[in-house]
């Protein structure tokens, strides 16, 4: 019965968007942070290209008054869906004005609060829809020119898309004044508000780069933007079209949703990619912030028509994220990240039934076999004829909607290669084209290595040592020596001690935490060599091999933890919160426990983001320190806006309640929670 009503609901908008077409909007919004409600002035120039009787914007659970058509008062539905506007509408143009009040279940987000001087409230819109805080259309294909006026505490950056034409002060608030040019597609709208300082760089084109950072992490501006206008400057010159949109922001907020959302012109990202340069190392922004970015062009500037397309948007971001890379990290790094993507299509294709076009494929469909698809047509119709199709296609239906025919159409202008049998095989088929994908892999040098090093999986590691010794020891991509240390783990720890050796001397930081990853069972006379991963700058690795060490020799945990003591790691706290797990542990290392638990059981407090409070829960659970607090702290996050974190409380309390006694802890801590964590741990008792 759901495909229906999907059929008919995307049937009569696509109907009205043949009637009717809305030009441009300015809201003049006010956000009140204690209540959570967004309210204001909204009106819209539209113009109606042939007689209809109602007119529809998408609207979820809001209040309307005043509406006027025209400058007169006129009828309206709410359905608490839509905003529905019944009149016998002509064909010309046409103003529509309105004040409405939401208090948005999705989409806007409260983080943190003003009390604590903290708050961030930002939007998310795709996948969420925009509708929910902004009354706007759900369907990407009305396109619209949006002007935000945001009114808000002074003392807040407030971020929107386009340009800041004006900011003016009044008692504490400021009113800031945001334009866009050129229209766009409803879930791309956005506001991000929030305490940030601001750096701005220039495009060699002349394009503003405003990079945004909570003031506290104001030192970490070079590592987390890192090759930033490198990545812009490229991907102009890449694909042939200026950057459409006149000022290109990016700012992070707490408790994203996702890595990073392309909204037009104002990308926002999560902060676990605010990283100082060791952090760097592990999780870099680069790719994300080159994914983002080529949605500025293949998703904003031309939008897939509906989800059967919608590799138009994800493949090419990603494909053209990979080339950004390839320019900063070299060809090595860029058939590395191909060979990876196409091992994982491989496997996946054995069980993934749905095919590239279809709006049901998964993430790595749509992403990663639409870059490959793209790869592939690339190299097949040579790089002259590719940029050329693609500057066209995105010239020729800038700030519109798109679909496949309308790529190939481009393709076929420009070459006479056989579309109809690439697309079947790319686009249609779920199977992964491995020989395909090999000739082309194979045309790299480290490929051909890996590909040599892939063979020798089921050899015994006397016929292949010595190969594995002289690779090791040369200058070819890590991810091939990568391999050969993967092979490595079954052996007789005598016989690949050596490689284990070379490997630590090659001094990349990647190879070595693949090292430190390998060996969860330490042999002493490897001790020493496995001692200096401490010193490594990432995170990721330190932390492995302090848990390690700390698990494998009992005698030194004193050494180990006196010498960590002071690490915090990520911005998630990953080394401190490991110390403090590691120190309680410790028989007679520390006097006063009361205060470490206190700070670990703090991290796991609505006062910190969703990761850290997982990170520190995992440790809290695993190591049984448990008390009222620490089950309410759990209990909280079943309730939280992230699905991972909200399952990870679900998951863990139905494992506590197969225990009477945590039954009874969790039975007795009820009175202390709000209503919607009474009402998540009532269902889960009941289960």
């Amino acid at each position: 019965m759901k495909y229906l009503f999907f059929f008919i609901s995307t049937f009569s908008f696509a109907q009205q968007t043949q009637f009717v077409d809305f030009k441009s909007v300015l809201g003049k919004i006010t956000i009140n942070p204690i209540e959570k409600i967004v309210s204001g002035d909204v009106d819209y120039d539209f113009d109606v290209l042939k007689s209809i009787d109602t007119i529809k914007i998408d609207a979820q659970n809001m209040e309307f008054s005043d509406l006027k058509l025209n400058g007169k008062s006129i009828k309206f539905l709410n359905t608490q869906k839509q905003l529905q506007i019944i009149f016998p509408f002509k064909k010309g143009k046409n103003n529509l004005t309105f004040q409405y009040l939401a208090k948005p279940r999705q989409t806007m987000y409260f983080i943190g609060s003003e009390a604590n001087d903290n708050i961030q409230i930002w939007t998310q819109g795709q996948g969420k829809y925009t509708s929910h805080w902004f009354p706007s259309f759900d369907d990407v294909n009305e396109k619209v020119i949006f002007n935000l006026n945001i009114v808000y505490n002074k003392d807040y950056q407030v971020i929107s898309n386009g340009v800041l034409k004006f900011k003016s002060g009044l008692d504490g608030l400021s009113v800031w004044q945001y334009q866009m040019q050129k229209p766009m597609s409803s879930y791309l709208l956005m506001l991000a508000i929030g305490k940030f300082e601001k750096n701005i760089q220039k495009s060699k084109s002349g394009i503003p780069l405003e990079m945004y950072l909570e003031a506290k992490d104001a030192t970490k501006f070079e590592s987390t933007y890192r090759d930033s206008k490198r990545m812009f400057d490229f991907l102009e010159k890449e694909i042939g079209v200026k950057f459409p949109w006149g000022i290109y922001k990016q700012a992070p907020v707490r408790d994203f949703l996702y890595a990073g959302m392309e909204n037009t012109s104002a990308t926002l990202f999560n902060t676990r990619y605010v990283v100082d340069s060791t952090g760097f190392e592990d999780r870099s922004y680069t790719n994300v912030n080159a994914h983002e970015l080529a949605h500025q062009w293949f998703g904003n500037l031309v939008t897939a028509e509906s989800g059967k397309h919608h590799w138009l948007q994800e493949g090419f971001a990603t494909y053209y994220a990979l080339l950004a890379e390839k320019e900063i990290y070299g060809e090595d790094y860029f058939y590395s990240k191909l060979y990876e993507s196409a091992q994982q299509l491989k496997f996946a294709s054995r069980t993934d039934t749905i095919p590239v076009l279809n709006a049901k494929a998964s993430s790595l469909t749509f992403y990663q076999k639409g870059a490959w698809a793209l790869f592939v047509l690339h190299k097949e119709i040579g790089d002259k004829a590719f940029k050329k199709a693609v500057k066209n296609y995105l010239k020729k239906h800038a700030f519109q909607s798109v679909n496949t025919e309308d790529f190939f159409a481009e393709i076929k202008k420009v070459s006479d290669y056989d579309l109809d049998n690439f697309s079947k095989v790319w686009l249609e088929k779920t199977v992964f084209n491995t020989l395909q994908a090999n000739s082309l892999l194979l045309k790299n040098k480290s490929i051909q290595v890996l590909f040599e090093v892939d063979k020798l999986k089921n050899q015994p590691l006397s016929e292949k040592k010595e190969f594995f010794e002289k690779t090791l020891q040369s200058d070819v991509h890590f991810s091939v020596k990568e391999a050969i240390v993967n092979q490595l783990k079954n052996e007789k720890w005598e016989d690949v001690t050596s490689l284990f050796i070379l490997a630590l001397e090659t001094k990349n930081i990647q190879l070595r935490q693949t090292v430190a990853a390998s060996l969860n069972e330490i042999p002493e006379s490897f001790r020493v060599q496995y001692e200096t991963l401490l010193e490594d700058k990432s995170y990721q690795t330190q932390e492995m091999a302090l848990y390690n060490l700390w698990n494998n020799f009992p005698e030194q945990r004193i050494q180990y933890l006196d010498k960590s003591k002071t690490w915090m790691g990520f911005n998630d706290y990953n080394l401190r919160t490991l110390w403090l797990t590691l120190a309680l542990s410790t028989p007679n290392y520390v006097e006063e426990k009361i205060a470490l638990v206190n700070e670990l059981i703090q991290y796991s407090s609505i006062n910190y983001e969703a990761n850290t409070r997982q990170n520190a829960l995992e440790k809290l659970l695993s190591f049984k320190i448990i008390n009222d607090v620490v089950l309410e702290n759990l209990v909280n996050a079943t309730t939280h806006h992230m699905w991972q974190f909200s399952k990870f409380g679900r998951d863990n309390i139905r494992k506590l309640l197969k225990n009477p006694e945590m039954r009874v802890s969790l039975e007795r801590i009820i009175p202390n929670l709000n209503e919607a964590e009474q009402f998540q741990l009532n269902r889960l008792l009941k289960e």
